[in-house]
C-alpha cells in the first residue's frame, strides 16, 4: 500500500481498460488503485474515460472520471475543486496529457504549433498552478510531469513535440526549486519509445518499428506499465528525497 490514503489525480487518463492498450495514465491509475489511492481520471474523449472509470471501479477501486481540457484555466479550477469535494484531499497530479503530430520544420502549420505548446507546456503549468494551494493544506504532494527523451534529445521527426517536452523539463525543475521548501515535490519522467493509444498508427508500420527498435539497446519497445512503476515510485513517499528530478525510462536509447 505505497500510496494508501492518498488522491491522485491523472491528465490523458481514458485509456484505462484492462486487456487492451493502455496510456501512461491509464497504466497508473491500475497501479495507484492496487497501492491504496483514490484516483480521478480525467481526459477529453469521455467515452473512453467513463467506461475505463467504470471497469476500473469494478474491480474495488474508489474512481472518478471527469471531463478536462488541460489548456482551460477555468477547467482545471473546477475540476480540482470537484476533487476536494468528493475527496477532502489532493496528493499526486500526473500531468500526462499529450498530443503529437510529426512533422517537417518547414510543413509545420502555427495552428500545430501552438497546439503541441499549448497541451503539453502549458498544459503542465496550468495543473501545477491548480493543485499547489491543496497540495500545501496537506503540508505537501507529488507532481510528476510527462515530458519524453525528446524532451531531453531532439527528435528527427517532431520539432513541435520535442519544443513542448523540452518545456516541460525544465518548466519542472524551476517549479520544483520554488516550492521544495514546502514539502510539494515536482518531478518529470522521460519516456522512450513506447506502445500506447497515441503511438500505435505510426508504430505499427514496419520500417518505423525496426528502427525505433534499433534506437532500443534493451532489444523492445516500452510498455505502458514500464512507464507507470516509474510513476508510482515518484508518487509515493519512498521518493521524498527527489524534486526536480529527470527520470529517464528509456531502454537505453538516450545513452548511446
Amino acid at each position: 500500500m505505497r500510496v494508501e490514503g492518498k488522491v491522485a489525480l491523472l491528465t490523458g487518463a481514458a485509456a484505462g481498460v484492462e486487456g487492451e492498450l493502455m496510456g501512461f495514465g491509464g497504466a497508473t491509475a491500475h497501479l495507484l488503485l492496487r497501492e491504496g489511492a483514490k484516483v480521478v481520471l480525467t481526459d477529453v474523449r469521455d467515452e473512453v474515460g467513463e467506461r475505463a472509470a467504470a471497469a476500473l471501479s469494478a474491480q474495488g477501486g474508489e474512481v472518478r472520471y471527469k471531463h478536462l481540457d488541460v489548456t482551460s484555466e477555468e477547467n482545471w479550477t473546477s475540476v480540482v475543486a470537484e476533487t476536494l469535494s468528493e475527496f477532502g484531499r489532493l496528493d499526486i497530479l500526473f500531468n500526462n496529457a499529450g498530443v503529437s503530430f510529426p512533422n517537417k520544420v518547414e510543413e509545420l502549420t502555427e495552428a500545430i504549433w501552438d497546439r503541441e505548446l499549448s497541451v503539453h507546456a502549458k498544459g503542465v503549468f496550468l495543473g501545477t498552478k491548480a493543485v499547489i494551494p491543496a497540495m500545501r493544506q496537506n503540508g505537501g504532494g507529488s507532481i510528476i510531469n510527462t515530458s519524453s527523451i525528446m524532451g531531453l534529445v531532439g527528435s528527427p521527426t517532431s520539432p513541435a513535440y520535442s519544443a513542448g517536452k523540452g518545456a516541460i523539463t525544465t518548466f519542472t525543475k524551476s517549479a520544483a526549486l520554488q516550492y521544495a521548501k514546502e514539502n510539494i515535490r515536482i518531478n518529470s519522467v522521460h519516456p522512450g519509445y513506447a506502445d500506447t493509444p497515441l503511438t500505435t498508427a505510426r508504430f505499427s508500420d514496419s520500417a518505423v518499428r525496426e528502427d525505433l527498435l534499433r534506437r532500443t539497446p534493451i532489444g523492445r519497445l516500452g510498455t505502458a506499465m514500464d512507464i507507470a512503476y516509474g510513476v508510482l515510485y515518484l508518487a509515493s513517499d519512498e521518493s521524498s528525497f527527489m524534486t526536480g528530478a529527470s527520470l529517464v525510462i528509456d531502454g537505453g536509447a538516450t545513452a548511446q
